[in-house]
């Protein structure tokens, strides 16, 4: 599913939050982070709202990395590239910073001798996000931003403004902290207090930068859309295109999940690409690129996704790139990998998904900050795996870590496994719950596979009629919301429910509306199924031809079978390629073909042997 890694998961990813405030002619981001995890800028760009200055010592790049020991007292230029370097190296290729304690202990020792060293404590804050120490961030930001008051920092240059200014950002900064961490009540609390200082101010941008924080809190409300257009509008009438730019991203992943066409939101997203070329904003080039292939595997293109995320990672950055450091160490190139992985795994390319994904580890390690990304997707490829293998008792082990990331995604394959291993009852109960609670939370992508897999249980109950008014419901939700891929996987249930209904020939019929975008775009376990349902319901349908014809009919059902299972072979799916077995034998039994009944036979009985039944007629699953 696309909402996979980051469409929300908010398929999470790539809807951001981060804004941008106007000093001395330039734009700069203002925090590290967003809520959705999409990273920013430099330290000084995005260290913070008023831009502390780690610019100042660009010049000092050459200098070598014994001179900026911490061991001791060290001069002020050489205390501001030291953190200008890690700072960097934080937001470029993360790999190359000092861990997260040695870097603390550099940080500490720094402010052992200037305690009032206020970008120290910046840097500090910013070490605390990568392991996700709430209560350290939240107090080296404070320290921050009292050092900035205490020595006169912005009050030097700017007077009681410098003061004010200090003070509003300090709260916006608050909030996001907060809405990264979750504590969506305490930012809000926060927000509201920068607000309010801000129209004491008449900052304005000050004020677009938490009306944007604004949508971010209150994006599920019916009116969020309106409250992001005129984000937009408003950032436009200020000049400030990355928050411009950020805003109509936003939108775009709005629409596409109320359904809007794919022309429409890839139009948006090229207006917004103009934007970045036009001020060369390279992390938002990124982000646009890794929010089409998400939009694509959202429609279920996963051939135009797959073309997007390679258009990525072929891209150079327009940043200049220092001390050996990989521009491309950022979210977006995490999500378009892991996305990667997943297209690579669901063609059955195991080998290949395992090395997307080593590299994955070895760019993001276990304790940066997009490293779960890929513990997910990994999990999730491994969970495919052991379902495909019939291991059920490993696929149930491994929904204990897919909770701890994404305790939807968990939710949904614990009742996956329940269902297949025929506690039906408990499956049945579970996925009521999961789809209260997505259709609460308008995640219609997770809906629709929440009611896929209750109408397989209701097969399996052997309950036909009553799996009919779910599917058709899914059918309606996937059209409406154009997600062609559901669709088509709803279609082909719809055939299997009228297959056992008795009514093959209405099934064949249906069946050309979804087995084109399926063999197009589909998995390669979903072609199998697709190829397997054909040829049941060609078998069925036969039985009111002619002798002759039947015979052909017959035939044609066993080359779909032979197709169906090298689709099955491909992901090591034993348990559907044991049903192909058994009804290939049956065929040629019926055709008189005695040597090739006995091989499949045995094939079968192997297979049988490995993994025994689980008391389901083969009939009742799709």
């Amino acid at each position: 599913m696309a909402q996979k890694l980051w469409m929300q998961r908010g398929k999470r990813t790539l809807h951001t939050a981060a804004c941008r405030v106007r000093r001395g002619g330039r734009e700069h981001p203002p925090s590290l982070f967003d809520v959705k995890g999409v990273p920013a800028e430099t330290a000084r760009e995005h260290g913070n709202f008023l831009s502390p200055p780690f610019g100042r010592v660009a010049a000092l790049w050459h200098l070598r990395e014994e001179e900026i020991s911490c061991s001791g007292p060290l001069s002020q230029k050489q205390a501001e590239y030291f953190l200008s370097q890690q700072a960097s190296l934080l937001k470029n290729d993360e790999t190359k910073a000092l861990t997260p304690a040695s870097l603390q202990k550099e940080l500490n020792n720094l402010l052992k001798f200037n305690p009032d060293f206020a970008e120290a404590h910046y840097l500090s804050y910013l070490n605390s996000l990568r392991v996700q120490d709430v209560f350290s961030s939240t107090h080296s930001l404070l320290h921050y931003f009292d050092r900035l008051i205490l020595t006169g920092a912005e009050s030097k240059s700017n007077g009681d403004e410098g003061y004010g200014r200090s003070l509003r950002y300090a709260a916006l900064n608050l909030a996001a902290l907060h809405c990264r961490f979750g504590h969506y009540q305490q930012a809000e609390l926060a927000l509201q207090e920068a607000i309010r200082i801000a129209q004491e101010s008449n900052d304005h941008v000050c004020l677009q930068h938490c009306l944007s924080w604004l949508y971010i809190l209150e994006q599920k409300r019916s009116d969020s859309c309106v409250l992001l257009e005129h984000s937009v509008k408003k950032a436009v009438h200020f000049g400030l295109p990355y928050l411009a730019s950020l805003g109509i991203q936003s939108l775009v992943q709005q629409r596409a999940f109320a359904g809007k066409t794919a022309n429409k939101l890839m139009d948006a997203l090229k207006d917004s690409d103009l934007l970045h070329w036009k001020h060369s904003l390279s992390e938002l080039i990124d982000i646009s690129i890794a929010q089409k292939t998400a939009i694509w595997r959202l429609y279920g293109r996963s051939t135009m996704a797959l073309q997007q995320a390679q258009t990525l990672l072929s891209m150079n950055s327009l940043e200049a790139l220092n001390l050996g450091v990989q521009q491309n160490n950022t979210e977006s190139f995490a999500v378009v990998l892991c996305h990667l992985a997943e297209l690579h795994a669901e063609q059955g390319c195991l080998a290949a998904a395992s090395e997307v994904l080593e590299h994955l580890k070895e760019r993001f390690p276990p304790n940066s900050q997009h490293a779960q990304l890929w513990m997910l997707c990994e999990q999730k490829i491994q969970f495919g795996r052991a379902m495909h293998d019939g291991r059920y008792h490993m696929a149930d082990s491994l929904v204990t870590g897919i909770t701890a990331l994404s305790s939807l995604e968990g939710a949904y394959r614990k009742a996956i496994v329940l269902q297949a291993q025929n506690q039906t009852s408990e499956a049945h109960k579970l996925l009521q719950k999961l789809l209260v609670h997505c259709q609460k939370m308008k995640n219609t992508e997770m809906v629709i596979s929440v009611l896929l897999a209750v109408a397989e249980l209701y097969w399996r109950a052997s309950c036909h009629t009553i799996a009919l008014p779910v599917l058709l419901q899914a059918l309606a939700l996937s059209r409406e919301y154009r997600l062609q891929y559901l669709a088509s996987e709803t279609v082909l249930s719809l055939a299997f429910s009228q297959l056992i209904l008795g009514i093959p020939e209405q099934a064949l019929n249906i069946l050309h509306m979804a087995i084109e975008p399926i063999l197009a775009d589909g998995a390669v376990l979903d072609k199998g199924r697709a190829m397997f349902l054909v040829a049941k319901c060609q078998v069925a349908s036969a039985n009111a031809y002619e002798p002759q014809k039947k015979v052909e009919a017959l035939e044609s059902a066993i080359l779909n079978l032979n197709e169906a299972k090298d689709y099955f072979a491909k992901v090591d799916c034993k348990e559907q390629i044991r049903d192909v077995l058994y009804f290939q034998a049956r065929l040629y039994h019926m055709l008189g073909k005695a040597q090739e009944r006995n091989r499949c036979a045995m094939l079968f009985r192997q297979l049988h042997q490995e993994l025994p039944s689980h008391g389901v007629p083969l009939v009742n699953h799709l």
